[in-house]
């Protein structure tokens, strides 16, 4: 183990300490801000000092839920610099500036050779750690890498590209995964109900294909803000019927694709109604298990087909960093809340109770420092 993974060692003009401040998750609904170990690093990993993380949806079901063990500290949209390196690694060095990937699939087994990746043994087993048992680790002053990641799941960020801009390539990557799950075709119109910063990334991945997109949300707030990224094309669906909509926009079809981009199972049916027969619908963000209500005869006679896509893909790693980092979509502007780690329990809470106008929310260890 080389001395730069030594805790004491130095980065840049400062020290990487013993300790470090963490939101600690402790069960159903329950994370503490408190002070944790920094993690020591093995030869081919990698210690990272975040600047950015993104709260995710699925951090928020967890915590909500109690559907993982405790004590973790989530937090997987991250990035940073690389504070330590191990004595193999080669590839970075202290300094860089990158993103990281918290799940790699092995691409040898059964689910790698069919290209789904998120059913991969390895891919379920998280790479990235500020203790406990790995789960992100985002929420933390530091972040440890392990070396299947840094093999493969390690991007530099270039300079001129900020930290909150580049924390949005694993999303993105998760929803280009859905949208080439979709096999959407140049002329068809898609619908994507659900305008929060995710809804906003598939309706403009989805119009990068040549489709014709619509929008609908029950808050206009969100719609205002997604026709600022060209989505001029809506539906408020607190005042109008989404599939009556949407219906009139098609001579009467719907859609050739619809994509839930909102969770809850109760909107999988009228997702369906506003599908045309033979069109798709792609289920986004229904992450937690239980029952839901569909017409099967719209599956058999009316030929529609269900699809669902989940996680990243290791695919579309490079195509999804080339489009954030590349700032095609200025995805800085989703972000809507930034909170210091000091204030990481008010943000989880923000992000878990969002208002008609709040989009992406993030918690900034490095918030004091430099956006270098």
């Amino acid at each position: 183990m080389s001395v730069a993974t030594q805790l004491g060692s130095t980065f840049g003009q400062q020290t990487i300490p013993p300790t470090m401040a963490a939101a600690v998750y402790r069960g159903v609904n329950d994370v503490r801000l408190e002070t944790v170990p920094v993690p020591r690093i093995g030869p081919g990993e990698i210690l990272v000092r975040v600047h950015t993380c993104g709260i995710c949806g699925t951090d928020l079901k967890k915590i909500a839920t109690g559907s993982h063990s405790a004590p973790r500290i989530f937090g997987h949209e991250t990035t940073g610099i690389v504070a330590a390196v191990g004595g193999k690694v080669t590839e970075y060095q202290v300094g860089d500036r990158v993103m990281v990937f918290h799940h790699i699939p092995c691409g040898d087994c059964h689910y790698c050779h069919h290209k789904v990746f998120a059913q991969c043994p390895t891919y379920k087993s998280v790479g990235a750690t500020a203790g406990y048992e790995p789960s992100g680790g985002g929420f933390a002053e530091y972040v440890r890498v392990m070396e299947w990641i840094v093999r493969k799941g390690v991007i530099r960020i270039p300079e001129g590209v900020s930290f909150e801009q580049a924390a949005f390539i694993e999303p993105v990557n998760t929803c280009m995964k859905g949208i080439e799950t979709l096999r959407l075709r140049h002329g068809e119109t898609a619908l994507v109900i659900g305008q929060g910063p995710i809804g906003i990334i598939l309706a403009v991945l989805a119009r990068r294909c040549g489709v014709r997109v619509i929008t609908s949300d029950l808050f206009p707030q969100r719609l205002t803000i997604a026709m600022t990224f060209g989505l001029n094309e809506n539906i408020d669906a607190s005042s109008s019927d989404t599939e009556k909509a949407v219906k009139e926009l098609t001579e009467g079809r719907g859609a050739d694709a619809v994509i839930l981009a909102v969770a809850g199972n109760g909107l999988i049916r009228p997702a369906m109604d506003a599908t045309r027969p033979g069109g798709r619908v792609l289920l986004f963000a229904q992450t937690q298990h239980g029952e839901a209500t569909i017409d099967p005869a719209a599956v058999c006679v009316d030929e529609k087909s269900l699809l669902g896509s989940y996680s990243a893909s290791v695919d579309l790693q490079e195509e999804s960093a080339r489009f954030v980092l590349s700032g095609e979509m200025e995805l800085e502007r989703l972000i809507s809340h930034r909170f210091p780690l000091s204030e990481s329990v008010e943000a989880l809470h923000v992000a878990a109770h969002p208002q008609p106008d709040s989009m992406k929310v993030v918690i900034q260890p490095g918030s004091h420092w430099r956006d270098q």
